[in-house]
């Protein structure tokens, strides 16, 4: 089976299939590097999340009414352009992000939490360049597996410190709990080291590295996706990982702004 859905419709920023019953695939699309823009997540990326949970939950449902042990499995893999090696996502449109006080709070905070309370087992499919918000991405997912960037340079980087841009507390949060080394924390947030995929690798950044370019990328993927969307059969997945993960949630979740009439009313423009 292979379902395609272009979203949003009139202006397609991904494209999402289901190439088997088990599994989902959502390709960023937002130009050449997928910049992490309003429009990419609110009209894009967190339609095709619900799209990807409901037609999982109808599937799981028919599973256990017809007693089908794997009916409810599932899996979502995100991967940059497929049509390049260069990019996964460049992180956000930081100069039109910044415009809107609201944007961590209402737009990409949201989405990350989405990712981390997932349902079923995420895997980001790194195809290239991985910088920023793009990184944050892809640390909300469950497994990372990147190209080794043999056949052309790739790099992870956080390089907030050298733009001169403050590390939202989301980021940090989740730095803080995917990673338990402070030594690592440092050397990603403060120095801004820019990662070979086998640097990545070897910190624990990266769970698969892959000699080849984004079809060898999306196989390991796949590869990953079949091994644990079983685990998504008893409807569990996503509930251990809001425990997992509880007090990162409710730190992405905090509200550090001082609200005044003019943030507020940013809020309800994109709101309304």
């Amino acid at each position: 089976m292979l379902q395609s859905t272009s979203l949003p419709a009139a202006n397609p920023l991904l494209t999402l299939t289901q190439p088997k019953a088990s599994l989902w695939i959502i390709e960023l699309q937002n130009g050449q590097d997928n910049r992490l823009t309003h429009d990419l997540i609110n009209k894009a990326i967190m339609p095709a999340l619900d799209m990807v949970e409901r037609q999982w939950r109808e599937q799981r449902r028919s599973a256990l009414k017809s007693k089908d042990k794997d009916g409810g499995k599932g899996a979502l893999i995100i991967v940059g352009r497929r049509d390049q090696d260069k990019f996964f996502s460049n992180g956000l449109d930081y100069e039109n992000a910044i415009k809107d006080p609201n944007f961590f709070q209402l737009t990409f905070n949201p989405m990350l939490s989405r990712l981390l309370k997932f349902p079923i087992p995420t895997i980001a499919a790194i195809n290239g360049h991985c910088y920023a918000g793009g990184l944050m991405l892809s640390l909300a997912c469950d497994y990372r597996v990147m190209t080794d960037g043999s056949s052309r340079n790739a790099w992870l980087c956080m390089n907030e410190v050298h733009f001169g841009a403050p590390m939202p507390l989301s980021f940090t949060a989740i730095l803080y709990a995917k990673f338990g080394d402070h030594r690592l924390r440092r050397k990603i947030a403060l120095e801004g080291h820019r990662f070979s995929a086998k640097e990545a690798l070897q910190d624990g950044i990266l769970d698969h590295i892959v000699n080849g370019k984004t079809a060898e990328v999306l196989a390991k993927a796949e590869e990953i996706a079949d091994k644990f969307s079983g685990n998504a059969s008893m409807g569990v997945w996503g509930l251990i990982k809001a425990n997992i993960y509880q007090e990162m949630l409710e730190a992405i979740q905090k509200d550090i702004r001082q609200v005044n009439p003019v943030i507020d009313d940013f809020a309800a423009k994109a709101r309304l």
